[in-house]
Formats: structure tokens, sequence, C-alpha cells
């Protein structure tokens, strides 16, 4: 008589499959396959998509009427602000004023469009004092942490978004705004792709470790190319040689605000700022370029072209 074998569960806690009949193929259990990510971690196809939708609201605000256009960067400026102090406040437990920020970056924003530079540095003056102001109305422990936190948010998000708006006030200021985020775009791409391929020469490994020297020259590279031909052919009394200017120093700043951010990202121990966007975390995240590139951009197009 035949032994009978006792049937034990495997390491997962599974009873093995029976046996297939003669003359039948053993299924295989196929993994299930998971969505396609980039470097990262962050799901490519939700990526690609919100990038898509981003600029087609971009686009479609910016040709149709400017102060869409304006009203969409107000919007992101905002939310901006609040992902910025609500980790502030999560991670390092720092108070700072919400109300007056909102307001003022939006006093900014309109100020710098309607009424140029000077009223936007006032405006952002304004905003400090009433983030003192607004602070007395709590204990005063920390008070000094508090507005210091408050002041630099008033600088680092709405006052250099208020560029874009000092942008888009000249007669072709769509352009302007066009050049502005095309040579940052492709100073991201350039950096991704030329590091992904030949990346070995680690940039900043204790702030970012996936930046590379040779990604940052394909940057810059990129960078200066499209700068070059936008300036030729799109903006008005524009040469070439202005735009290798402008695409090789929008390449730096926008490498420095990815690296500024990441440093903060690292102080506050997090990944990204938010999750409004799929694939691309917060507003803040896809703001750390564009936000130091703004000025530089502003300033060599009135340097070359005029305001």
């Amino acid at each position: 008589m035949p032994s009978v074998q006792e049937t034990t569960p495997d390491q997962r806690g599974q009873h093995p499959a029976p046996p297939s009949a003669p003359g039948q193929e053993t299924p295989v259990a196929q993994p299930d396959q998971p969505p396609r990510k980039q470097r990262g971690g962050r799901n490519l196809q939700a990526a690609i998509g919100v990038g898509v939708g981003l600029g087609a609201v971009i686009i479609a605000s910016l040709f149709v009427v400017k102060v869409l256009f304006l009203l969409v960067v107000a919007a992101a400026v905002v939310v901006g602000v609040r992902e910025l102090t609500s980790r502030l406040t999560e991670r390092k437990g720092i108070n700072v004023p919400l109300v007056p920020l909102a307001v003022g970056s939006v006093a900014m924003l309109a100020s710098g469009y309607w009424g140029g530079a000077q009223w936007a540095a006032a405006a952002l003056a304004l905003t400090g004092l009433a983030v003192m102001v607004w602070r007395m109305s709590e204990p005063p422990e920390n008070y000094l942490r508090d507005i210091t936190a408050g002041i630099f948010t008033a600088f680092y998000v709405p006052f250099l978004a208020t560029f874009v708006a000092l942008m888009l006030a000249a007669d072709d200021g769509p352009q302007r705004i066009v050049l502005f985020l095309i040579v940052t775009i492709c100073s991201d791409t350039g950096a991704y792709a030329v590091g992904y391929k030949f990346g070995k020469n680690k940039l900043a490994p204790t702030i970012s470790p996936g930046k590379t020297r040779e990604g940052l020259a394909g940057g810059i590279g990129l960078s200066m190319l499209a700068g070059a031909l936008l300036m030729q052919y799109v903006i008005d009394d524009g040469t070439w040689w202005q735009g290798l200017i402008l695409g090789g120093c929008a390449a730096v700043t926008a490498t420095l605000g990815d690296l500024a951010e990441s440093m903060i990202k690292r102080d506050l121990g997090i990944k990204d700022m938010g999750t409004l966007l799929p694939g691309h975390g917060g507003i803040m995240d896809r703001l750390d370029s564009l936000l130091p590139t703004a000025p530089v951009v502003w300033l060599l197009l009135a340097a070359f072209v005029g305001t």
C-alpha cells in the first residue's frame, strides 16, 4: 500500500496547488503589474497626465485673457503658501499666520501687474508688517521664530512669483511667459535625460543624491538652445546670443531653486510638500525651480529688450 503524504502549508501559509491532469499545462500565476513609475517612485502616467493638464490650463488662460493667467498664478501661489506653512507647523511646530500671507500674496501679484516693481516691493513690506501684527494675538513665546518664518514665506513664494506678473504686464507678456516656462522646463528635462544616461559625478550628494554634474551640463545646454531660438523668433527685438545668456542663467537658478527646496524638505523630514498633484507632489514641488528663475528672466529681458 503506497504511503500517503500529508499536505503541509508552504512558507506563506497556503496549501500547494493540486497537480494538473495529464496533458494539461500547469497554470503559472502572473504577478500584478504595478503602475509604471519613474525614478523617485513617482507614477509616470499620472505625472504625464497632470503635466499635460497643467500645460493646457496655462496656455488657454495665457492667450485668451492675460488676467486669467494672473488668477491661475495667484491660486497656485496661495496654495503653495498654505502647503509650506502647513508643513512648517506639522514638522517644526512653527505657527505662521496664513491669512495675512494669503491676502498679501494676492496684493503683491496685483500690485506688480498693475503698478510695477515698486508697488510689489511695498506690498511685500506691508505683508511683513501684517504678519507681525497678526501674530501678536497669540502668546509671545516663539514670536520671533514665527514671524521670521512668515516673512521668509512671503518673500520665497509670492514675492518671487510677482516677477511672473511683471513679465505678463509687458505688451508681449504671453510670449515672455512662454520663454520663461520653456527655458525652465528645458533645464529640468535636459538635466534628467543627460543625468539618467551619462550621470556619474554627484552634484550635491548630501542635498539631492539624484543630481549629477553631467545632468547640470545637459540642462544648461538644452536651456541655452531653447533660449536662443525663442529670443530670436518669438521675442520682439531679441537676438540669439541674448537667448544663450538667458537660457544659461535660467538653468543655473532653476537648479539652485530645486536644491534650495530639497534642503527645506530634508530639514522638515518630508519627501513632498503636498499631494495635490498626482505623480508630482504638491504645488510647491512644481514651483521650486520656477520661483527663483522668474526674477532672473525678468531682469535679463528688461536689460535686453526693455519692459
